[in-house]
């Protein structure tokens, strides 16, 4: 399960459940490229594992945009995330789109949360 402080496991399979309802195409969409390729089994709840990705992406906004200090991790999560979604892009608009696409599921999941 996602392991964020302050969040209620029961809350965020419901919360990840109602989210997927109309978002399930996104969630494939960056799992293809956030999954490594050369797994031999596929990742059990692969959608949790996207889901806290997106969280990342929006936690890592926050840093960029000065709402929240920088902590010494930072830096290293912001590359691992840009390296991760620009695979294989040619151009920003590309890795924008699917930064968008992340930090719109974390917000839309933030807000069904906050909604339970």
């Amino acid at each position: 399960m996602i392991k964020k402080e302050g969040l209620d496991e029961a809350k965020i399979g419901k919360a990840l459940g109602m989210l997927l309802i109309d978002r399930k195409n996104e969630f494939r969409e960056l799992s293809k490229m956030i999954m490594p390729k050369t797994l031999t089994h596929p990742i059990k709840n692969w959608e949790q594992f996207v889901l806290n990705f997106c969280l990342d992406v929006s936690e890592a906004f926050n840093t960029w945009s000065g709402d929240i200090n920088l902590n010494p991790n930072s830096p290293q999560k912001a590359l691992t995330i840009l390296r991760q979604l620009s695979r294989d892009k040619t151009s920003m608009i590309q890795l924008s789109h699917l930064m968008n696409i992340s930090y719109d599921l974390a917000e839309e999941f933030k807000v069904i949360y906050s909604r339970l």
